[in-house]
């Protein structure tokens, strides 16, 4: 043996003398048809169940049951080996075979991983592949997503000839989804995610190594390729590249908080928010739940604005909970901000990442209340929103301004934007789908500084093209701290103004404050149980056809109730695919794989409600929500269990 460890964590690295999978113990055709029969191939990740289950394997602290879902085994089968050897393989094909002509002789991608235990088994097969196939790689070992795809993003914008350049970036990870789960993002180095298009014939290339005569043998192959010392010299050099990340990622989250593009214009504006930190204290507790977050920038972050901190679970792995942050995710920090709070007054946020720490959730001291609470994701999305607005019109920059959501987003943010003359574009829900409408608006001359999934929590806020608790945390800093200067107010100053409250105004806001300004809207979680339904229709398509028909016949029977109740009287449907909203009258088949969002309009035409309805991309559920102008929960759930009931119908 001569596994190499990582020095920070202690973490096995890998054993560069020791190969994945033994070449006599090759598992069958058969065999790796059926591990593979459970993934999930979209642009959002390739994912599926990779621990393996030994004697005595722990389950997660946490887990109700002995679910593979929640497995912390570090082993992954050898049919999930030869997946993870077929999957960098047709990234390797791809990176070699895109990778422009005059750049350097060698390629080179980065790798890195999230903190879920499967992940050192399945970066080491990614890094013997590529290596074998002749490919530089720059393994960071354990790097949260916005981290990696800093560093992709400063990289690939260097000259092809230049030694540091990068052609594209895999990082290992299933997001939110529980730890024995794992899986890849690929993506360019342009620093986000493939787009849908891109990844097509990626997915296509390697649902034809699956199937090839001797898929096994094949990986062994591409696995056996490289040689000990380059893999051992890729191990070993892990910390640089992490070293070079973390730099890479500080310089990039100063741009993305304070929105400049000179360094001499951030360090002022960032000396301007660390003076009226000093001068108002803020506190942020961290609840890191054992992220990729823990080995990142933000201790150092929060501190250099003299922001107070409190971290906890702020080591790889140390998972206290489940790691998607929703729901009785939350209690845990919760509690340790009523408690912060308590003690010293300047607690006033605290946020929890998931595994790849790209969306971060927040919690805050309601004072309303008396106590912490949870903010929901569209209320974070809101506030985010509120607060990047009013900083671009604050700074003069207020034509052609534009936000872009998902299809599952509150049209709260439809009446937020309209305060600041903004218009909102909706794309399907997938983060690329989002960043690419971004990316193509830009190129039409609209300003688009925030977009982001609203119905997941957290934003995107631009040059970022991913979700960054950074960014969020950012922009609740800015609008709670930021000071008045002459001629310029702050953002809560310009919140006000723009949408007639400027009377609610108080020098001691806080954020209970800024959330009773926002216009009432009340939407389903789309974490909740109830908001994921489990259907038996294999074709999505026939079962929003059916669908059709069905809400054809429910409108006129429950239209006058609808009328009563909210004061609905009328309704047209919208589709999503990919970058793309249009209206489909009532051919709600068209809206094929993407999503279908109805929306309820008043007598006057104003928007009053929506349905909404997508086959997840990621997760073998259906996904329905209610978002209502006003409502009461129980409006909301009368919505929901409508349009609950409807699709239940077309799936019979």
């Amino acid at each position: 043996m001569s596994m190499i460890y990582h020095p920070a964590t202690g973490i096995d690295i890998g054993d560069p003398e020791t190969l994945p999978f033994d070449a006599a113990k090759l598992p069958s055709s058969a065999e790796v048809a059926t591990a593979a029969s459970s993934l999930i191939l979209s642009a959002s990740g390739w994912r599926k169940v990779f621990a393996s289950p030994i004697e005595g394997d722990p389950r997660a602290p946490w887990s109700v049951d002995s679910s593979p879902d929640d497995s912390l085994s570090i082993r992954i089968s050898s049919a999930d080996a030869v997946i993870a050897a077929l999957m960098a393989a047709t990234f390797g094909r791809f990176i070699l075979g895109w990778e422009p002509a005059g750049g350097a002789a060698k390629p080179s991608i980065l790798l890195g991983i999230d903190s879920r235990p499967t992940g050192p088994a399945i970066a080491d097969i990614f890094a013997r592949v590529l290596l074998g196939m002749g490919i530089d790689v720059r393994y960071s070992f354990i790097v949260p997503a916005p981290e990696i795809m800093a560093a992709a993003g400063k990289d690939g914008r260097l000259p092809a000839d230049d030694p540091r350049h990068i052609a594209g970036f895999a990082y290992i990870s299933a997001s939110h989804n529980p730890p024995g789960h794992n899986g890849v993002k690929f993506g360019m180095g342009t620093g986000g995610v493939m787009s849908a298009a891109q990844i097509a014939p990626l997915i296509a290339e390697f649902k034809a190594a699956l199937t090839a005569e001797n898929p096994a043998l094949d990986a062994f192959n591409f696995v056996a390729a490289a040689r000990k010392e380059d893999i051992a010299a890729c191990f070993e050099a892990c910390t640089t590249w992490k070293r070079h990340s973390l730099s890479d990622y500080t310089l990039f989250a100063q741009e993305v908080v304070t929105g400049e593009s000179e360094m001499d214009a951030q360090s002022a504006y960032l000396d301007t928010l660390a003076e009226a930190c000093g001068k108002r204290p803020l506190g942020i507790v961290a609840e890191l739940n054992g992220s990729a977050r823990s080995v990142s920038i933000d201790k150092d972050f929060f501190e250099g604005l003299s922001i107070r901190t409190k971290f906890y679970n702020d080591q790889p792995r140390l998972f206290g909970h489940r790691i998607v942050p929703e729901g009785r995710s939350l209690s845990l920090c919760v509690r340790l901000l009523g408690e912060a709070h308590a003690a010293d007054p300047a607690f006033q946020l605290g946020y929890v990442p998931d595994c790849d720490g790209d969306r971060g959730n927040l919690v805050f001291y309601d004072k309303a209340q008396g106590k912490a609470r949870v903010l929901e994701a569209q209320e974070v999305f809101s506030l985010s929103c509120l607060a990047e607005l009013a900083h671009h019109v604050r700074s003069g920059r207020s034509a052609r301004l534009a936000v872009v959501v998902n299809d599952a987003t509150s049209m709260r943010i439809e009446r937020i934007a309209g305060f600041f003359s903004a218009r909102v574009f909706r794309a399907e829900t997938g983060e690329a789908n989002v960043v690419n409408l971004a990316e193509t608006l830009r190129s039409e001359g609209w300003i688009v500084r925030i977009l982001g999934e609203g119905s997941n929590g957290g934003n995107i806020t631009h040059p970022s093209r991913v979700r960054d608790p950074l960014s969020t945390l950012g922009a609740m800093i800015r609008l709670l701290r930021l000071p008045d200067e002459v001629g310029v107010p702050n953002l809560y100053r310009v919140w006000l103004k723009a949408c007639g409250k400027e009377s609610a105004y108080k020098h001691d806001y806080d954020l209970a404050d800024v959330i009773a300004t926002l216009p009432a809207w009340i939407t389903t979680s789309v974490f909740e149980d109830r908001a994921a339904l489990h259907v038996h229709s294999a074709d999505k398509i026939l079962l929003k056809a059916r669908y059709a028909a069905i809400f054809a016949r429910e409108w006129e029977r429950i239209q006058p109730e609808l009328e009563r109740r909210f004061g609905i009287v009328s309704w047209k449907a919208f589709a999503t695919n990919g970058t793309e909203e249009k209206a489909i009258g009532d051919d709600f088949a068209a809206s094929g794989q993407g999503g279908l969002r109805i929306i309820l309009h008043d007598s006057d035409g104003a928007p009053k409600a929506f349905l909404w309805m997508r086959g997840s991309g990621t997760e073998p559920v259906f996904r329905i929500m209610a978002d209502i102008e006003g409502g009461s929960p129980a409006d909301e759930e009368y919505l929901l269990s409508w349009q609950a009931g409807m699709v239940a119908a077309a799936d019979k």
